[in-house]
């Protein structure tokens, strides 16, 4: 299991990772936030201002872009793009990742669920009475790629760029493709990942009218509360989430420290319903099972699981189903991010799928915000009210989008030899 390669094919170690996000925009400041298990959600005044039946969310915190991005550039690019860049500077930097010597073999996987569809909003109702006006940088701004080719310029990376989109998904299925890219001899390291940043008046209004978000204006900081009994909706949320994947083996020959690898990924279909999930949870489980198997894992292997989680009454009933069908009535624990972060749709299952690796080689499981009695706990065993200690041990996390787009990723801690010391630049 030490070697390079796993079941006789090619082991992908994580070796850098970055965020921006509403808990943190440091991977230690987002595990602090989650085992203490602090909602971000707060009124967004913009929203308040207009008579939004929905007025808040979880933004991320001020992040100093200057580091980054120089004054020019900031203005040719959109938030979401803003999001991403530094996210992904701050896993190369976490990687101690120099320029590569064969650029044409180094790759960029970005998800996303809303894409360029925010500037799109803000440059029609700035610039929508004058076409003619238009900035000149509106169509870059706008495209859904713009995010993953600014990040291969910023990088000198000249092999595969490509940018995904499957819904709430988008984020898990970038890391698992750049993963078989590396896999599969096409790659050697990719920069992999998601972003959103979706909490506009258009987007939001879109989101109430679909009766997929919490109207608990009154509370925004208990809104979000995957598998409680009253939960009414998700809380929308902005972020992103950026991995180094490299070969293990040219990790280990350049000392990289390695966080742990992506040992299994798979992707399904619900092909029922265009916004809600199967009842069942068949084609869930499913996933998870092909993603274990890819893994080369057993059930019985998974310390815990990062459900999807969304704190909307038919997806957590759907995934308690999918994990009970999957583990055969028993249940590793399981906890939901959202509680504390929020849904960033496209950059969510990327943010996720780091901090569950965090949290497996840790051996603490976070609480679920938020979380009083459940419906599902006869099918799945949520972690409540504390952080839970567990084994270091592989790890499922799962992503399930509209469109019945099904993502799941198992991630196993490094063996010890290989595991970030303490002092770590993880900040």
């Amino acid at each position: 299991m030490t070697g390079a390669h796993r079941g006789g094919r090619v082991r992908v170690a994580v070796t850098g990772i970055g965020v921006r996000s509403p808990a943190g925009n440091t991977p230690d400041e987002v595990f602090a936030t989650l085992l203490a298990a602090r909602s971000t959600a707060a009124v967004v005044p913009g929203l308040a201002e207009r008579g939004m039946a929905v007025r808040f969310a979880c933004l991320v915190p001020f992040f100093d872009t200057d580091a980054h991005i120089g004054r020019r550039e900031a203005r040719q690019i959109d938030r979401p793009t803003a999001l991403v860049l530094c996210a992904a500077a701050d896993a190369v930097a976490d990687a101690a990742l120099t320029p590569v010597a064969e650029p044409e073999r180094a790759g960029v996987q970005i998800g996303t669920g809303v894409g360029g569809l925010a500037s799109m909003e803000a440059t029609t109702r700035d610039h929508g009475e004058r076409p003619s006006a238009m900035p000149v940088h509106t169509v870059p701004r706008t495209m859904a790629n713009s995010a993953a080719c600014r990040i291969a310029m910023r990088h000198g990376f000249h092999g595969e760029c490509t940018t995904y989109a499957t819904a709430c998904a988008s984020g898990t299925t970038a890391i698992g493709e750049a993963a078989r890219r590396i896999r599969h001899g096409e790659l050697d390291v990719a920069l992999a990942g998601g972003v959103d940043a979706p909490v506009t008046p258009v987007i939001m209004g879109g989101f109430h009218r679909l009766r997929a978000l919490s109207v608990r204006n009154e509370a925004p900081e208990r809104a979000s509360r995957p598998f409680d009994a009253d939960r009414d909706g998700f809380v929308m949320g902005e972020g992103a989430a950026v991995l180094v994947l490299e070969r293990w083996d040219r990790a280990r020959a350049r000392g990289a420290r390695i966080h742990g690898e992506i040992a299994g990924y798979a992707a399904t279909c619900d092909a029922f319903h265009i916004v809600a999930p199967r009842p069942d949870g068949e084609p869930a489980s499913r996933c998870m099972r092909l993603a274990l198997a890819d893994a080369g894992c057993a059930p019985a292997d998974i310390g815990h699981i990062n459900a999807h989680g969304t704190s909307t009454l038919l997806n957590d009933r759907s995934e308690a189903r999918a994990i009970a069908r999957c583990f055969d009535g028993h249940s590793p624990p399981v906890t939901a991010m959202k509680g504390v972060t929020g849904h960033l749709v496209g950059g969510s299952g990327a943010l996720e799928a780091a901090l569950a690796l965090l949290c497996a080689d840790r051996g603490l499981v976070p609480p679920v915000a938020n979380l009083r009695s459940s419906p599902e706990a006869g099918m799945v065993d949520l972690v409540v009210g504390a952080p839970r200690a567990v084994p270091p041990a592989p790890v499922l996390s799962n992503s399930f989008g509209f469109g019945g787009q099904n993502s799941c990723l198992v991630l196993a801690p490094a063996p010890a030899g290989d595991r970030p010391a303490t002092t770590r630049a993880l900040r």
